[in-house]
């Protein structure tokens, strides 16, 4: 159960960065599959600064920042 939480949690942060980083986003799938990538991201990010989180909005806060900062990065690599 924890998984399926865990890609609903990735989509749902890939589609509110795909919104946040207005036109560095790749189309809709794309910031999905980057949510689910970010949340990852995410998590080892908040786990370097020593910041847990414990509920489903401090999860997707982690997810939402991993997206933002994975978006980011691959809006640098496509500009080249």
């Amino acid at each position: 159960m924890n998984f399926i939480w865990f890609i609903l949690i990735g989509l749902l942060a890939g589609f509110l960065a795909g919104l946040f980083m207005r036109g560095k986003g790749f189309g809709f799938w794309i910031n999905l599959l980057v949510g689910i990538i970010g949340a990852i991201l995410g998590g080892m990010i908040f786990d370097w600064l020593g910041i847990v989180t414990k509920n489903f909005v401090g999860n997707l806060i982690s997810a939402f920042v991993g997206a933002v900062v994975l978006l980011f990065i691959l809006s640098l690599i496509k500009r080249r």
